[in-house]
């Protein structure tokens, strides 16, 4: 049995004294400071879009639906991140990508219209489908099959702080400002960040140069699939779970923002479990728990009447989303060192491939009864859970 002090468990080598003695300390703090701006600057725009949608813009289901499908249409640009490190370092890229994120989310307010709308949710997302696979790449090259898990719930953990912060936030300023002025202050605290992220030296890592070139390679097939699922359970957590709770239920922005703190101090504490989860039981298992988890979430969205019931499950989905680490962590046991970047620029694009069609077909089928939506979300995880089962990793192969 290994001892407290072992230096092969990941908690230790992730020490602030043994990051600085690995060289690791200014990478991770990078990563802490610009997934903090991304998650939070999301998170604001989440809270505010769909009663600003509707009270503001007056927008109905389908107009909403089309919007959040042009937001995930630089997804597919995700590959094209890859080609972005023949010019830039990743870690500059990565920053680059934030600022462009706050300049979208500080407009958002000044457009209360569908096209206006449009362009602005364009512009944030594409900073945010560009930074993502940075992020996903230079934490798997940075840290080993045992510390990623690790760091990447930590790392989400204080994400959730981030979003506890700008959740409270918005709770006591919804009153005292409006919708623009909001928007704007969100944007210019992620832009800030971002600057700050370009001001940073580079830190290379040490394995293999990545491979800056895209293709698809079989033997990740699973790791794709299931990529491309979580696209589609993803939108449906995010457009039409909240959409279900502001339209059927009336909740307000301060319903929501309440929600939305909620979660994310239950992520704080959580996360850092689900990373030493991994690391114990392994991804099959941690997946097939979120799967079937989604299965009964989805279930009860369709036939609950209760505003409390549907809050409480919103809850259980927003926790059971963060097992999706799992994805990330078994593409990095099974993938050559070489592949890891564009790899991530791959899943990710693939898993817009869902995320740009369910939020418009979603919002078509919503209009003739809101449970659609949520039907195709149980057949999703009924998929999901099944693929889960094929999972095998070098260390469980047998397990």
């Amino acid at each position: 049995m290994k001892s407290r002090d072992d230096p092969a468990r990941p908690e230790h080598a992730l020490t602030r004294t043994a990051l600085r003695a690995s060289g690791r300390a200014d990478i991770l703090l990078f990563l802490l400071v610009m997934t903090v701006a991304s998650t939070s600057g999301l998170q604001a725009w989440r809270t505010l879009i769909n009663n600003f949608a509707v009270e503001t813009a007056h927008l109905g289901a389908d107009q909403i639906g089309l919007v959040q499908s042009i937001r995930e249409v630089p997804g597919f640009l995700s590959m094209l991140v890859v080609y972005a490190l023949l010019v830039f370092c990743e870690l500059r890229a990565a920053a680059l990508s934030i600022v462009v994120l706050g300049v979208g989310i500080a407009l958002t307010g000044l457009f209360p219209n569908l096209w206006g709308l449009s362009l602005t949710t364009l512009i944030w997302s594409a900073g945010f489908h560009a930074f993502e696979p940075l992020n996903q790449s230079l934490t798997l090259q940075h840290f080993n099959t045992l510390e990623a898990p690790v760091v990447l719930s930590r790392i989400r953990s204080l994400g959730a702080l981030g979003n506890i912060v700008v959740g409270v936030a918005i709770y006591f300023l919804a009153d005292a400002m409006g919708y623009t002025e909001i928007f704007a202050v969100a944007g210019v605290c992620v832009i800030l960040a971002g600057l700050w992220g370009l001001s940073r030296k580079d830190c290379t890592p040490a394995g293999p140069p990545q491979k800056k070139k895209m293709y698809l390679r079989r033997k990740y097939w699973l790791y794709y699939m299931l990529t491309f699922l979580e696209g589609s359970r993803r939108q449906i957590f995010m457009v039409f779970a909240v959409f279900l709770l502001v339209k059927k239920f009336d909740f307000t922005v301060q319903s929501i923002t309440v929600l939305f703190v909620v979660n994310n101090v239950i992520n704080y504490f959580l996360n850092p479990m689900i990373g030493r989860a991994i690391n114990r039981f392994g991804e099959r298992q941690l997946l097939s728990i979120e799967y079937a988890g989604m299965i009964l979430v989805f279930l009860t969205y369709a036939y609950t009447e209760s505003p409390l019931v549907a809050g409480c499950m919103y809850v259980l989905d927003f926790l059971l989303f963060n097992f999706n680490v799992g994805v990330r962590t078994y593409y990095q046991k099974i993938a050559a060192p070489e592949d890891i970047a564009s790899g991530m620029a791959m899943g990710f694009t693939i898993n817009h491939i869902a995320a740009v069609l369910m939020p418009v077909l979603g919002g078509l089928l919503w209009m003739f009864d809101y449970r659609i939506p949520f039907f195709i979300g149980i057949g999703l995880g009924v998929l999901s859970l099944a693929l889960t089962q094929c999972i095998r990793t070098p260390a469980r192969a047998a397990g």
